[in-house]
């Protein structure tokens, strides 16, 4: 008899995990919005893998174009031309809008934030990156001692990194009464931050548009127009992490393009994508410049690179992706659905469950941040997290949990109707 799944993939070292204790479901198949487990039980997803699902999974359009690519030009040496390339580079330009120019790719979103801030420090002749303790950017040398969460205390490797108290205004470390005085607070503290460490020593401040992993924590009104006043005014590079928040994540291409979270237009000097960008078909992830930094590697030699940067098959998939949620009305799908559908059904579940503290989110972006009692703010405790957990899964839904929150993270072309399987089976388990 042939080994099972479960038997083949104790071969397999599990990220962030104690293998040990490691109890992974075994997924068969997935399509749209639903994965298929080996035993055939099929649920509804969620948790969008990774949050990285945004057009679902297996999309015609975008197996077709690997399918064909592959019988083509399956790999290349990144230092040839090649049109996909060229044509995702274009996508990814038309969608990020002015004043962007040049795209760099990477294999995903955390030697994205590694390059972005390779170049930060190149461009800038300083060592040193700001970021939040409430965050994750990825887990290679310089992206995971940016990243604020615990993950990174035992990979603390790279070099000048600092890290400050951004704006949460549910669990804030300001004592503010409001999100603008959260913002303005936040931001005094930065600021003193920065001229502590020597303004003329900061390369860059690298901040995520939306926290994701750390509880997508919706930015309080002023924070990316202060951010943007701050760099200018010392000369900081201004790097937006949108690896989880962008292409259609939020209801908008990137995040920093929702007119409600930067009422100003703030533009950020680097933005770094992954994920949503092509739905996780194939790993693949990049950093969008300007001319004002591309430019300072036209007589000058870029000191990166990667085997696989700009693979063809993750190129073919950008190109159908990009091409698909046009077609689809994605986006704005993703934006409607949050509006009209998926916010108001998370409020409506919070009336009737005292257990949730705060709903956080926009587009299919949300979060639950569960609680003991609403008074006190103290976190669901990991016991009942995991319960929550197992029982959602027996009911039909593969979450994504996180702390003590529920992510709602459901693919960008969730329907109304899954929405509501979703909430019934949320308003089932909760307490």
């Amino acid at each position: 008899m042939e080994p099972g799944t479960l038997d083949l993939d104790r071969a397999v070292l599990h990220p962030w995990s104690a293998q040990a204790s490691w109890a992974p479901l075994a997924i068969e198949r997935a399509s749209g919005c639903e994965v298929v487990l080996e035993d055939g039980r099929v649920l509804l997803d969620f948790s969008s893998q990774l949050v990285n699902t945004n057009l679902g999974h297996a999309h015609p359009a975008v197996t077709r174009a690997i399918q064909q690519q592959a019988a083509v030009l399956p790999t290349v040496n990144p230092a040839h031309a090649v049109r996909v390339r060229g044509e995702a580079a274009a996508r990814i330009l038309e969608v990020a809008g002015e004043p962007f120019s040049k795209v760099f790719f990477t294999n995903g979103g955390a030697d994205a934030n590694e390059n972005a801030i390779r170049m930060a420090r190149l461009v800038t002749g300083r060592d040193k990156v700001l970021s939040a303790y409430r965050s994750y950017h990825g887990n290679t040398g310089a992206a995971i001692a940016a990243t604020g969460d615990w993950r990174r205390v035992p990979n603390e490797y790279a070099r000048g990194h600092v890290h400050f108290w951004g704006p949460f205004p549910y669990r804030s470390e300001f004592w503010s009464d409001s999100p603008e005085q959260e913002a303005e607070r936040a931001l005094h503290a930065l600021r003193r931050l920065v001229e502590a460490e020597g303004p003329a020593t900061v390369a860059a401040i690298l901040v995520e548009t939306v926290p994701g992993t750390a509880g997508v924590i919706v930015p309080p009104p002023g924070w990316l127009e202060g951010l943007r006043a701050l760099c200018d005014e010392w000369g900081i590079l201004l790097i937006l992490d949108e690896v989880m928040a962008g292409f259609g994540r939020t209801g908008d291409w990137f995040a920093f393009q929702d007119p409600l979270l930067n009422p100003a237009g703030v533009v950020p000097d680097l933005i770094t994508f992954a994920k949503g960008v092509n739905g996780g078909a194939v790993p693949v992830g990049g950093v969008v410049l300007p001319p004002a930094i591309a430019s300072v590697f036209d007589e000058r030699v870029f000191p990166g690179g990667l085997t696989y940067s700009g693979h063809p098959l993750a190129m073919a998939s950008i190109v159908a992706t990009i091409d698909a949620m046009r077609a689809e009305g994605v986006v704005e799908h993703a934006r409607g659905i949050g509006e009209d559908v998926l916010g108001p059904a998370l409020r409506d579940l919070a009336a009737r469950h005292d257990c949730i503290g705060e709903v956080r989110g926009l587009g299919v972006f949300w979060a639950l941040d569960l609680v003991t009692d609403r008074a006190s703010k103290a976190p669901l405790p990991p016991a009942e997290m995991a319960r929550i957990k197992r029982d959602l899964v027996e009911a039909g839904v593969l979450p994504f949990v996180q702390d003590n929150r529920v992510h709602v993270v459901p693919p960008c072309t969730v329907t109304a109707e899954q929405v509501g399987r979703a909430i019934a089976a949320l308003d089932a388990v909760l307490p």
